[in-house]
């Protein structure tokens, strides 16, 4: 017998999801997911943003420019200019969307799929940004029918 027959005769996985490589090794023959997984994939476009011979924070650029804006937000806020300084976090967001719609590789601040990431980004960025524009006292931007809707909604 040839060096490697044994490795047909017994194969070390059996069932209908996997099946011996030439080596013995187990391989998927098929389509369906395993009943258990052992391991989660990486979101699309979760790669590297930069070479990876570059170094970390490089390599990270998305992931940092978004966790800088929000970084600044929040210090504006802390330092009593609330307003401007929630506008910036959802502004992040934003750009955080943008980012992920725009590049290939983003690296950590890809999470989910593509389209899922940019909606959760879009969405809470502009939820962030509205609020803080209709936050009281003295709201930036006002819309009418809320006000309409309160008083029917409340009644006393």
């Amino acid at each position: 017998m040839p060096e490697g027959a044994e490795a047909f005769e017994k194969p070390l996985v059996s069932g209908p999801v996997s099946a011996p490589d030439a080596e013995g090794r187990p391989r998927r023959v098929t389509r369906r997911f395993p009943l258990f997984t052992r391991d989660t994939a990486r979101p699309e476009g979760g790669g590297r943003a930069a070479p990876g011979d570059a170094p970390a924070p490089a390599r990270q650029w998305p992931m940092l420019a978004v966790l800088g804006l929000v970084a600044l937000g929040l210090l504006l806020t802390a330092l009593d200019v609330f307003r401007v300084g929630c506008i910036l976090i959802g502004v992040a967001l934003l750009v955080g969307a943008a980012l992920r719609w725009l590049l290939p590789g983003v690296g950590m601040l890809a999470v989910r799929s593509r389209f899922t990431d940019i909606v959760t980004y879009g969405v809470l960025g502009a939820a962030i940004v509205l609020l803080a524009l209709m936050a009281q006292p003295s709201p930036w931007l006002q819309i009418p029918f809320l006000k309409d809707t309160l008083h029917f909604t409340v009644s006393s």
